[in-house]
């Protein structure tokens, strides 16, 4: 096993000198790399459609049991679908098609982009549907649609993610659920009273939503701990990873620049207008924190994990043609993606570091060609151990069967107006958040191409270039 493995390295190994460089001081030691010559290709494929993302925006993200809690998720994936609307006008009967992400799902609107698109104003006559891909369910919507346009079958789709941590579905346990089924068929009294009589206490113990992997039945914490402790990540750098994008959310806050952020008048309650778990601190506050899973001596806590979030985002996707020919001014292409699975067990959260390399590949580019950064911060002990990850020729020899490391992302590249740690994660509703934070950070820097990368449970990964118009 991974953690085995690396546990049982010689301290001198060259192994652990590469690895064992401070997580917030690496960027230093890759800046040689960024100023290589960087190549101009465009990443278009001849024959092959652009796609452009058009707008993207989101209702403001928020911790679970504030403003949101008494709304159902289709009241949030509506928001943003009218937020879309009227940030860019569209007219409603030129979308083909609409596509959501969920993960957590309300049974009464099991597919919750149909009953979004209906709510907000969309024609019946407009087809809708649900994914579901964990954390990187709206990465998926998105892909289906870039496909969809891609194979000519439509012109104009609407991709977003939405997520409701505040009201989760609490289901009886099974033998409850058995006996009320069969109850229900009972055609009889006697038949009933019988069936009646055979509920014991137990039965009415509730089955709550596991945050959890079914083949493993490891929470995602413990995987994040183990991951921390194997990479040799130490609380003290977790806890300045995630100090680190709490302060730099705050700045971009402050200045104005999550410009995805559309307001949101929740019924009976006050508009809301920014993410509420933006919350700076220090290094002192942090320290006082128990460990959250592995109890008492593990590193990752409430303070370097992301948090429990309401949300949806939704963005517009268009081939550049239709784009150009209804007068917009697009703010992006997307364009090369993988998706890889690794093992959900050891490398549950490392899958970044595998399919980084395989998309660069793909579009014939290295890590010193990329200007910006957005991975999703699930963990500061999983974005730190995919860095050295990245950053070790070891690693890459031993576990991905190549000759050498891709490279970590220097971090005054990587996240810099914050992470899913500061800004929150609604789990479908982050992939839609990265992919429009890079749009409007390569058009604000200047830079050429964008590489956004998310983890997901299952040991699944979603890597994908964004690059200007």
């Amino acid at each position: 096993m991974l953690t085995r493995v690396i546990r049982n390295l010689p301290a001198s190994s060259a192994w652990a000198a590469r690895v064992s460089v401070r997580s917030l001081s690496c960027s230093s030691q890759l800046q040689a790399a960024a100023v290589q010559p960087k190549s101009k290709k465009t990443l278009a494929k001849s024959g092959v459609k652009n796609i452009v993302v058009v707008e993207g925006v989101r209702i403001p993200f928020l911790q679970s049991g504030t403003s949101y809690a008494d709304l159902m998720p289709h009241d949030l994936a509506r928001a943003s679908l009218q937020g879309l609307l009227n940030r860019t006008s569209v007219p409603k009967d030129v979308v083909d098609y609409i596509v959501y992400g969920t993960v957590i799902q309300e049974v009464k609107t099991s597919n919750v982009a149909r009953e979004a698109a209906l709510g907000a104003g969309f024609s019946d006559k407009t087809p809708a549907h649900t994914v579901t891909m964990a954390c990187i369910s709206s990465n998926q919507a998105m892909t289906t649609g870039v496909s969809m346009i891609a194979a000519g079958q439509c012109d104009v789709v609407v991709a977003g993610g939405v997520e409701l941590m505040s009201d989760v579905p609490i289901r009886h346990s099974r033998k409850m659920r058995k006996t009320m089924l069969t109850l229900n068929r009972a055609k009889t009294l006697g038949q009933k009273l019988s069936l009646i009589s055979k509920i014991r206490p137990g039965h009415f113990a509730p089955e709550l939503p596991a945050v959890a992997e079914f083949s493993t039945n490891e929470t995602m914490g413990h995987s994040a701990d183990r991951l921390a402790a194997a990479f040799s990540i130490s609380r003290v750098e977790q806890d300045e990873y995630a100090l680190r994008s709490h302060t730099l959310a705050k700045k971009a806050q402050d200045g104005g620049l999550l410009l995805d952020v559309v307001p949101f008048k929740v019924p009976g309650k006050d508009t809301v207008t920014k993410d509420n778990g933006i919350r700076p601190s220090s290094m002192e506050q942090m320290g006082k924190l128990k460990p959250s899973f592995v109890k008492p001596y593990g590193t990752v806590t409430a303070a370097n994990s992301s948090f429990l979030t309401d949300g949806a985002s939704a963005v517009l996707l268009m081939s550049e043609e239709k784009a150009l020919a209804m007068g917009y001014k697009p703010k992006a292409y997307l364009r090369d993606f993988v998706y890889v699975s690794q093992d959900p067990k050891d490398q549950l959260l490392l899958g970044p570091t595998y399919a980084t390399p395989k998309v660069l590949e793909k579009a014939g580019l290295t890590m010193a060609d990329i200007d910006v950064f957005e991975f999703h911060e699930a963990f500061a002990g999983q974005i730190l151990a995919t860095m050295k990850a990245m950053d070790s020729d070891w690693f890459a020899q031993n576990y991905m069967g190549r000759k050498s490391k891709v490279g970590a992302p220097p971090l005054d590249k990587f996240n810099i107006w914050g992470g899913s740690l500061s800004l929150g994660h609604p789990f479908a509703a982050t992939g839609c958040r990265l992919v429009i934070t890079a749009a409007h950070r390569l058009k604000k820097e200047g830079g050429q191409y964008g590489l956004v990368a998310a983890c997901a449970a299952g040991g699944q990964v979603m890597v994908l270039f964004v690059c200007p118009v």
